[in-house]
């Protein structure tokens, strides 16, 4: 059953405004964070779109941190790290969960699901740490996959419903034709009761009925239609 306003498991997201001293310095400085209002996310699906450089990345790395994720994605319980980039965005950051908790949850990044594949493979070299974490992902070792691949692993095999989903620009490594496969296993996902957070460029994962659309610019940010974001227009 799809989720509702009344058992979504994320609800908003807001600054603690209180406690920023200075917008001069880099995550404070950008656009969104400046100008930022309160942000209510969608039951279902919410996307985060906007040009390079508006913060979408930084914005949903804060939120997963600040939800306990690891900076360079997987589950709730991964805890490694390849380089040590990510921001203090999410010491500022309340976010108001719903009464509800996630029974499955994923991070996935784009630029550092390499890292997290590779750290699956050492984790599964331990031959007393139990079950094969690859098993979860399909069997199949995601090093010997496509980019493309391995990231469709995990939509297809990872993914078990009833999650909290954040993917951050998760069409980098699929065709138009697998990002309308992921489109098709996000709405099984969501009828299983998941909740998406999604940053993308994508208007083929945009078109998500019903989702809700926030575009970020050089202003702030504002809940847009399809039609109206830029990426849209430029790809029509």
């Amino acid at each position: 059953m799809e989720l509702t306003t009344e058992t979504q498991f994320i609800k908003s997201l807001d600054f603690k405004k209180e406690e920023i001293r200075s917008y001069q310095s880099f995550p404070l400085n950008l656009p969104v964070v400046r100008n930022f209002s309160k942000l209510i996310f969608h039951p279902n699906v919410t996307y985060i779109v906007g040009e390079n450089g508006m913060g979408k990345s930084t914005l949903l790395e804060g939120i997963a941190v600040q939800l306990g994720f690891n900076p360079e994605g997987g589950t709730l319980n991964f805890n490694f790290s390849n380089y040590d980039s990510h921001s203090n965005l999410d010491q500022y950051m309340r976010i108001v969960k719903g009464a509800y908790r996630p029974k499955d949850h994923f991070f996935l990044r784009a630029e550092t699901f390499y890292n997290l594949a590779t750290n699956i493979e050492e984790l599964d070299k331990d031959p007393v740490s139990g079950p094969k974490i690859v098993e979860s992902f399909g069997g199949k070792s995601l090093h010997k996959q496509s980019h493309g691949e391995s990231f469709f692993a995990a939509f297809n095999h990872r993914f078990q419903g009833n999650g909290l989903y954040i993917l951050d620009e998760p069409e980098a490594a699929l065709s138009p034709i697998r990002q309308l496969s992921m489109v098709s296993r996000m709405h099984e996902l969501v009828q299983q009761g998941s909740q998406f957070i999604i940053s993308t460029h994508s208007p083929l994962l945009m078109a998500y009925p019903k989702a809700k659309i926030i575009e970020l610019g050089d202003t702030g940010m504002k809940e847009v239609n399809l039609e109206d974001t830029g990426h849209f227009s430029t790809m029509k």
